[in-house]
């Protein structure tokens, strides 16, 4: 990379624009010049408030000296003090590095006390650099470019400022290093949960009524010899050759993630939410929430035992294909209700769980495959249903919605 000065001539006085413009080579030993950064002109009045703003290492007294700079071309002026002239066509920028996304990730986790936090539970040991240093540098990584640990090593730091954020060296960035600091996170992530839901809480005044809870999967091309949770089961990716990793994950409709779990490949879904009722429960306490799942996950004892009144825990599942034919008949004549411009629903109430119906004009038009959004169960015959396709049911506890009992169509 170098500096690009440009010259024009106009209204009788000459301007000249600054650059900074990078080669990139092209196939056949050619070479093309990009524009990194314009830096615009520096006209005489920008130039006094310029002056001030170098600073450049003596590297005989080992100090930064304020000085000003000034084109090789040009005189410099009587008046400026610490001044020197620039040999344009030989400046060039060495090593650039990534600094703002860095600093401002960085100003976040000390705005959310998180050095504390990681200080208080990760104290400095024998080590030359701190554990929560080490923590910062991979999440800071995780916000701004998601990559592997040995990445991080291997080409991220070195291709950012962290160095200078942290005030450390390399040493900060060694593969075991990065590694380790995993191993000692994972007994304090409990404690991390209830910290960052308070912090959430405390600073959008956001509530944990609504969970969000789905298991999914991740698969591995390899024997996985030393990883006793690989197992082959039910692959999401259409890897059932490939040993897997089943990963449960309860979050807030912002997408605040309160709990999390590695569990075995082989773990069938609806054998996961009995646990995680039990876990939200022990680390935040009972309340009155709402769980929103796929079908396939609760099974119709768990149901129950949420419907029991002294655990006010509520739900929004889709209804299981089997059961869709047995209440056809019940919904088919009853009216449809507008809750939004393009979403309409039938509701009826069945054994103290109140079922919704709900179609949506707007999918349809899109040409989705199914016409209500989220948690739904396509209908297997359309034809009883006015010919509206398509459709979906719904099912959820009457008693957490009181108004839908009256009969009320809910936008939610």
């Amino acid at each position: 990379m170098f500096l690009r000065s440009t010259n024009r001539h106009k209204d009788g006085k000459d301007h000249r624009y600054f650059s900074i413009v990078e080669n990139r080579r092209l196939p056949g030993g050619k070479t093309a010049q990009r524009t990194v950064l314009y830096l615009g002109e520096i006209n005489d009045r920008q130039q006094a408030a310029w002056r001030k703003t170098p600073e450049v290492f003596d590297e005989a007294e080992q100090r930064f000296t304020t000085m000003s700079l000034f084109p090789d071309d040009r005189e410099l002026p009587a008046d400026a003090i610490d001044s020197m002239q620039v040999r344009l066509s030989g400046l060039e920028l060495r090593r650039p590095r990534v600094f703002g996304s860095c600093w401002l990730a960085c100003e976040l986790w000390q705005q959310l006390g998180l050095d504390e936090f990681w200080q208080q539970r990760l104290p400095a040991g024998r080590e030359s650099v701190s554990w929560e240093k080490v923590r910062r540098l991979l999440v800071v990584n995780g916000l701004l470019d998601p990559g592997s640990e040995f990445r991080v090593h291997r080409q991220w730091y070195v291709d950012s400022a962290m160095d200078e954020l942290l005030g450390t060296g390399f040493e900060v960035a060694e593969k075991d290093r990065l590694y380790r600091c995993l191993d000692r996170v994972l007994e304090h992530k409990q404690e991390l949960f209830v910290y960052l839901k308070q912090k959430w809480a405390d600073l959008f005044g956001a509530d944990f009524e609504v969970l969000l809870y789905d298991p999914t999967s991740t698969y591995f091309e390899g024997e996985m010899e030393q990883n006793p949770k690989a197992r082959r089961g039910y692959s999401r990716d259409g890897r059932p050759d490939c040993l897997q990793l089943v990963i449960a994950l309860v979050v807030t409709p912002d997408g605040f993630p309160l709990a999390y779990e590695v569990l075995n490949g082989n773990t069938a879904d609806s054998s996961t939410l009995r646990d995680f009722l039990a876990k939200i429960e022990t680390t935040y306490g009972k309340a009155r929430r709402v769980w929103v799942m796929d079908r396939g996950i609760p099974s119709e004892t768990i149901l129950k035992d949420m419907r029991e009144p002294e655990r006010e825990t509520f739900y929004l599942v889709g209804t299981p294909k089997g059961r869709i034919s047995q209440h056809e008949k019940k919904w088919l004549d009853l009216p449809w209700r507008k809750v939004r411009d393009s979403v309409e629903v039938k509701l009826y109430q069945h054994e103290g769980e109140l079922y919704v119906l709900a179609k949506s004009s707007g999918r349809q038009a899109k040409g989705s495959p199914c016409g209500a959004g989220g948690w739904r169960v396509c209908c297997a015959n359309c034809a009883p249903c006015e010919k509206v396709c398509p459709n979906a049911i719904n099912r959820c506890c009457a008693s957490a919605h009181p108004e839908k009992k009256r009969g009320a169509p809910s936008a939610s």
